[in-house]
C-alpha cells in the first residue's frame, strides 16, 4: 500500500490544493518537508480569489482546469456541507482527488509509517468493537486516514439517528455534556428522550456560552457552566481562534476546568458526551472513579488527534473492560465526526 504522502511525492500531475486555513498550512507543511511541489491553490469560485495564502495567489477552480487540465486536487478543509461534498464528487469525476486528513490537534500525520507503528494497538482496537458495522468503520477511516481516498468514507456513512438507537437513553437520564457549544447536543438529547432528570452542559468558549444559554433557557433542571472540562480541576488559559472551539493551553484567556469525577458529586451521570477538541484523553483521565464506579453510557469524538481513533477505545477498555464499544461516522471530509458509543 502506498500512502498519500508518497503517492503526492512521486506524482508527475500538477498537484493543486483545494481550500486555505489551518489544514492547508499542515498539508503544505507536509509537502514542503517531503519536497512534493505545490502547482496552485484553489477556492470556490468567488470565494477568496486573488489572495495570497502561503506565497501562492488563491485562484479559482476554473482557472487552475484551464492551466492543468490533468491536475491532481488534495482537498485541504473539513466540511459536512452537502453542497461541498457534491462539488468533491463533481471533482471526483473528471480529476483524481485526495482528500488530506491532517489532525485538527497535534502535529502527527497518520500516514503509512504511522500505522506500522502502531500495528498492534490499531488491531487490539479492532478486535474490541462490538459490532460488523464498527469493524467497518474503524477499517475504512484507517484506510482512508492512509490513502486520503474519500470512497473509504463515503462507503460508511450513517445518520446520527443510529446513534441514539444503539445508546437507548431512558426517561431519567442525567447527562452530562462535554464541550457544549451552544447547545445544539443539548436539544438533540432532548428530542430523543421522552424526559430526564438533569442535564449539566460544560462549554469554555464565552460567545458559545452565551449562545448555548440562550438556546436552552425554556429548559429545566439544567446547569450551563463556563469552563473546560480536563484531568484536572483549577484553571487554564485558553485560545479562542479555532473555528468552533477552543484550544487548551495556549492564548492568554483563563478559565476554570473541572474533571469529570468533580461535576458527577452532584448529579451523578447516566450519559456523558465528550467533543472536547483534542483533549478527549485527558478529559477521561480525570473521570476515572465516575466512569469505573457508574459506568455511564459516552458519546465520545476519535477525530480530533491521529492517535484517539485506537488510543481512546483502548482506554475505555482499561477503565472497564465490560463495556460494549462501538464506533460510527457521520458524513464530513475529511475523517471528522468519526465517534464511539460506549455502553
Amino acid at each position: 500500500m502506498t500512502d498519500l504522502w508518497s503517492y503526492l511525492k512521486n506524482c508527475k500531475k500538477p498537484i493543486v490544493l483545494y481550500g486555505t486555513g489551518n489544514g492547508a498550512d499542515k498539508v503544505i507543511d507536509r509537502l514542503n518537508a517531503d519536497g512534493t511541489k505545490i502547482s496552485g491553490i484553489f477556492a470556490s469560485d468567488g470565494f477568496k480569489k486573488g489572495k495570497i495564502f502561503r506565497g501562492f495567489t488563491v485562484s479559482s477552480y476554473s482557472e487552475l482546469a484551464e492551466r492543468y487540465p490533468e491536475m491532481v486536487v488534495v482537498m485541504c478543509f473539513g466540511s459536512s456541507r452537502s453542497e461541498v461534498i457534491d462539488n468533491v464528487k463533481r471533482l471526483m469525476q473528471k480529476h483524481t482527488v485526495f482528500v488530506a486528513d491532517v489532525p485538527v490537534y497535534g502535529n502527527t500525520v497518520f500516514d503509512l509509517a504511522f500505522a506500522r507503528q502502531n500495528a498492534k494497538k490499531i488491531r487490539a482496537t479492532h478486535s474490541l468493537l462490538s459490532d460488523e458495522p464498527s469493524k467497518k468503520v474503524f477499517e475504512n477511516t484507517v484506510l482512508f486516514k492512509i490513502t486520503g481516498n474519500p470512497n473509504y468514507l463515503f462507503e460508511i456513512e450513517s445518520p446520527r439517528s443510529e446513534v441514539f438507537s444503539l445508546l437507548n437513553l431512558k426517561n431519567n437520564e442525567s447527562f452530562l455534556d462535554l464541550g457544549a457549544y451552544n447547545g445544539d447536543t443539548v436539544i438533540e438529547f432532548t428530542q430523543n428522550v421522552n424526559g430526564y432528570s438533569a442535564i449539566t452542559a460544560l462549554e469554555p468558549d464565552s460567545r458559545n456560552f452565551r449562545k448555548l444559554c440562550e438556546n436552552t433557557s425554556s429548559l429545566k433542571n439544567i446547569l450551563c457552566i463556563n469552563g473546560a472540562a480536563g484531568e484536572f480541576c483549577g484553571k487554564a488559559t485558553v485560545s479562542t481562534q479555532h473555528g468552533r472551539g477552543v484550544n487548551l493551553g495556549v492564548g492568554n484567556t483563563q478559565i476554570n476546568t473541572f474533571t469529570i469525577d468533580a461535576l458527577s458529586k452532584k448529579n451523578p451521570p447516566t450519559f456523558i458526551k465528550i467533543d472536547v477538541e483534542g483533549a478527549e484523553s485527558a478529559v477521561l483521565d480525570g473521570g476515572k472513579g465516575t466512569v469505573s464506579a457508574l459506568k455511564p453510557k459516552m458519546h465520545i469524538a476519535v477525530y480530533h488527534r491521529s492517535e484517539d481513533i485506537f488510543e481512546i477505545p483502548l482506554k475505555i477498555h482499561t477503565l472497564c473492560p465490560t463495556y460494549k464499544i462501538f464506533m460510527r461516522h457521520h458524513t464530513y471530509l475529511p475523517a471528522w465526526d468519526t465517534n464511539i458509543i460506549v455502553i
